[in-house]
């Protein structure tokens, strides 16, 4: 019972080790108007022939890297991998467009179908290179870790943590403002902030927190189970999701206004509205780059 109970303990992680890799490759495309009207008037001849390289880029992207922990050797085995990256690439696409507003009820079949196609491609893609995404092997080991801080003086394991919190502050703003730099300049939030309403806004703020407490805490990039461990000012998982979060979306502000995409005589909600949707992305990018911190 309990080798079953860690085998989907490990299915479960891997799954969000994909997402979140896909979430690193795919999230600036999903803010693309371009890719959106593309799905919009795609045959369903082309969206097969979309699968049907993706699945063999896929594919051979897992025979090299993959998802899981363990590399795959059986054929079999990196065809249903593959598969899985698949699904997973277009269930995050899904659940994105759909709080985006990019896909409502209303949406037609065929258009609903082309935009999750054309869109879940990255995100398969990053799930097949998530493994090699940000790999932990090269980082100290907790146990070293707590080795090392083992005899030292209280003033330099204080001074090491709160040098922790700044390069947090630091990795998330860096990795954030990189994102939002490539996005905040385009029509794509104008266009997006018209669709959403207050409810949406709220679960644009749960997916950020969410997708990025799952990339850093989760997915088992880099020195997760360290951070998992760290004491001290925003150093716990919750506190230093939440703090990223609120780095991202003032990352996010600030490359609006340098894009004067708002200006301080904009109303609040406008500031609200459009700081909210390119915090998605945000987020994300802070995510990435507090694993680099």
């Amino acid at each position: 019972m309990i080798k079953g109970k860690n085998s989907w303990l490990n299915e479960v992680n891997d799954i969000i080790r994909g997402a979140s890799g896909g979430f690193l490759f795919g999230i600036p495309l999903l803010y693309t108007m371009e890719v959106w009207w593309i799905g919009s008037y795609t045959e369903y001849s082309r969206m097969l022939t979309v699968l049907g390289c993706t699945f063999v880029v896929v594919f051979l992207l897992i025979q090299t890297e993959g998802f899981r922990k363990t590399k795959t050797l059986r054929l079999i085995d990196t065809a249903m991998d593959c598969i899985e990256a698949l699904a997973i690439g277009i269930i995050c696409a899904t659940c994105i467009l759909i709080l985006l507003q990019e896909i409502t009820f209303g949406t037609p079949v065929r258009e609903t179908l082309g935009k999750l196609i054309s869109e879940s491609v990255p995100f398969a893609l990053g799930a097949a290179l998530a493994r090699s995404f940000l790999n932990g092997d090269r980082f100290q080991s907790p146990s070293d870790q707590e080795d090392s801080s083992i005899g030292k003086p209280q003033q330099l394991v204080y001074q090491s943590t709160i040098n922790a919190t700044f390069a947090d502050i630091g990795g998330t703003l860096i990795g954030a403002t990189i994102i939002a730099f490539n996005i905040a300049p385009t029509d794509e939030i104008a266009m997006l902030a018209a669709a959403i309403s207050p409810p949406w806004q709220l679960g644009m703020i749960a997916a950020s927190l969410v997708i990025s407490y799952g990339i850093v805490f989760v997915a088992g990039f880099t020195n997760q189970q360290q951070r998992l461990q760290q004491q001290g000012i925003f150093q716990r998982p919750l506190s230093e999701t939440v703090m990223s979060y609120l780095v991202s979306l003032g990352a996010a502000a600030f490359m609006l206004w340098f894009f004067q995409r708002l200006s301080f005589g904009d109303p609040w909600q406008m500031w609200l509205s459009y700081t909210l949707l390119l915090g998605l992305p945000a987020s994300v990018g802070g995510a990435a780059g507090r694993l680099l911190a």
